[in-house]
C-alpha cells in the first residue's frame, strides 16, 4: 500500500519530498486538500479536514497508517 500511495501522491505533487519526516511542513493548504481528496477517492474512504493534522501528515508512513485506520473503520461498520 505504501508504494501505491507514494506513486499516486508523487504524480499529484511532483515537487513534494515524500521521504521527508517533516512532510506537513512542506505542504500548503491546497496540497493537503489534494492529498485528502485523492486518497479518499482512491481508497473509498472519508478523509475530512480534521484528519489533516501534523501527526497524520508527518511522513508517508503516517499517511499510510491514516488510510489503513480509515479502511479498518469502514470495514467495521
Amino acid at each position: 500500500m505504501k508504494e501505491k500511495i507514494r506513486q499516486t501522491l508523487e504524480r499529484l505533487l511532483p515537487l513534494v519530498n515524500f521521504d521527508s519526516d517533516f512532510l506537513f511542513a512542506e505542504l500548503d493548504s491546497l496540497d493537503v486538500t489534494a492529498i485528502l481528496m485523492t486518497l479518499s477517492q482512491e481508497y473509498g474512504i472519508s478523509l475530512e479536514a480534521e484528519d489533516a493534522t501534523p501527526k497524520n501528515l508527518k511522513n508517508l508512513d503516517s499517511l499510510c497508517e491514516l488510510v489503513q485506520r480509515k479502511l479498518n473503520e469502514k470495514q467495521a461498520q
